[in-house]
C-alpha cells in the first residue's frame, strides 16, 4: 500500500495558479500531504525504507521549469497538456505583433491627419476667396488693380479673337481653293481625253488642256504657301498666345487670393487685441504675405511674357502677311516663275509628284 501511495505521488502534476505558485489537486492536496502520509508510514513499517522511498518522492517529483498545465484533471491524456515554453513563446509573438499593429495605426492615423488638414485649409481658402468675388460683384470688397497690365491683356484678348478670325477665314480660302484646284484637274484630264477622241477639235481641246494643268499647278504652289501661312497663325494663336492667357489666369487667381486674405488682414487688424486676436493677426500676416508674394512673382512672369509675345507676334506676322501678299499676287498675275521663287524664299517644300506621303491637302 505504501508503495502505491509513493508512485502515485511521484507522478502528479503539479498546476500553477495566475501568481506563479503552486496549487492544489482535487486528489491530493500537495506534496507536502504525501510526506505527511509517508511520514506515518515510516513509523509502521521502518523508517529506512520510508525514508528511501520519499527521497524518491523528491527526487522524480516534477521540474517547475518544466511544469505543464494539465486541462483535464489528473491522469488525463497528453492531448490537454500545454508547455509552459510554447505559452512564453505565444506571448512574445503576441507583443511583437501587437507592437507592428500599433505602428501601422499610427502611420495610417498621421495620413488621414495630414489629409484632414489639407482638406481644411482647402476649403478655408475657397471659403475666403468666394467670399471676396461676391463682394466685388456686389461693389463692397476693393481690389488690387494694375490699369496698365490689365489694359495689355485685354488688348491681348482682343488680339486673340481677332487672330481666329483670321485663321478661320484662311482655313476656308484654304479649303475653297483646294476644291477648285482638284476641279482643274479633273476638267484637264477631260479636256485631253476629248483631244485624242475628237480629231476636228484636237488642236482646241488640247490648248485648255493645257491651260488648266498649267492652273492647277500653280494652284498647288499657292497651296503650298497659303498652308504655311495657316499652321504658322494657328502656332501663334493656340500655342504662344494660349500660354500667355494660361498664365494671366494664374495670375487673376492669384490676385483673388491676395486681396482676400488682405481683406481678412484688415478685419482682424479692426478687432480686439487680445491675446487670442494676436494670434489670429499674426498668423493672417503671415498667409498675407506669402499670398503677396505669390501674385508679385505672377505678375511679372505676366508682364515679361506678354513683352515677348508682342515681339514674337510682330516677327511671325511680319514674315507671314508677307509671304501670303508674294503668293497670291504672283498666282493671279500668272507669274509662275515669282510664284516659285516666294516658296523658296519663305523655304516652303512641296510633296514631290508620286509621293507615298499623303499631302498636307489631303490632312485637310
Amino acid at each position: 500500500m505504501a508503495d502505491s501511495i509513493m508512485s502515485k505521488a511521484a507522478t502528479m502534476e503539479i498546476p500553477i495558479n495566475s501568481n506563479g505558485d503552486t496549487g492544489t489537486l482535487p486528489e491530493d492536496d500537495s506534496l507536502e500531504q504525501a510526506a505527511n502520509l509517508q511520514w506515518s508510514l515510516d513509523e509502521q513499517v521502518g523508517s529506512s525504507r520510508g525514508t528511501r522511498d520519499l527521497q524518491q518522492v523528491m527526487v522524480s517529483g516534477p521540474n517547475l521549469n518544466e511544469t505543464s498545465i494539465v486541462s483535464g484533471g489528473y491522469g488525463g491524456t497528453a492531448e490537454g497538456i500545454i508547455s509552459t515554453s510554447s505559452i512564453k513563446g505565444s506571448n512574445m509573438h503576441h507583443s511583437s505583433s501587437s507592437s507592428s499593429s500599433m505602428t501601422a495605426e499610427e502611420a495610417s492615423r498621421g495620413v488621414a491627419v495630414e489629409k484632414i488638414e489639407t482638406v481644411k485649409k482647402w476649403g478655408l481658402n475657397t471659403y475666403k476667396c468666394t467670399k471676396q468675388m461676391i463682394s466685388e460683384r456686389f461693389g463692397r470688397g476693393s481690389r488690387t488693380v494694375d490699369l496698365e497690365l490689365e489694359a495689355q491683356i485685354e488688348v491681348l484678348r482682343d488680339t486673340k479673337k481677332k487672330y481666329e478670325n483670321v485663321l478661320r477665314l484662311a482655313r476656308a480660302l484654304t479649303n475653297h481653293f483646294y476644291n477648285m484646284v482638284q476641279t482643274q484637274h479633273a476638267l484637264g484630264d477631260t479636256f485631253a481625253d476629248l483631244s485624242q477622241k475628237s480629231p476636228e477639235l484636237r488642236d482646241e481641246f488640247g490648248y485648255n488642256a493645257e491651260t488648266q494643268k498649267l492652273l492647277c499647278k500653280n494652284g498647288e504652289t499657292l497651296l503650298g504657301a497659303v498652308n504655311f501661312f495657316v499652321s504658322s497663325i494657328n502656332t501663334l494663336v493656340n500655342k504662344t498666345m494660349e500660354d500667355s492667357l494660361m498664365t494671366i489666369k494664374m495670375y487673376e487667381g492669384a490676385r483673388l487670393e491676395f486681396d482676400a486674405y488682405r481683406s481678412d488682414l484688415e478685419e482682424l487688424s479692426l478687432g480686439p487685441k487680445d491675446a487670442v486676436a494676436m494670434a489670429r493677426i499674426d498668423a493672417a500676416q503671415q498667409q498675407y504675405q506669402v499670398q503677396k508674394d505669390k501674385y508679385e512673382r505672377l505678375r511679372s512672369d505676366v508682364i515679361i511674357k506678354l513683352k515677348f509675345l508682342e515681339e514674337n507676334k510682330v516677327k511671325v506676322m511680319h514674315k507671314q502677311l508677307l509671304l501670303f501678299h508674294n503668293a497670291i499676287s504672283a498666282y493671279f498675275a500668272g507669274n509662275q516663275q515669282q510664284l516659285e521663287q516666294t516658296l523658296k524664299q519663305f523655304n516652303i517644300k512641296l510633296r514631290p509628284p508620286g509621293a507615298d506621303k499623303p499631302s498636307w491637302l489631303e490632312e485637310q
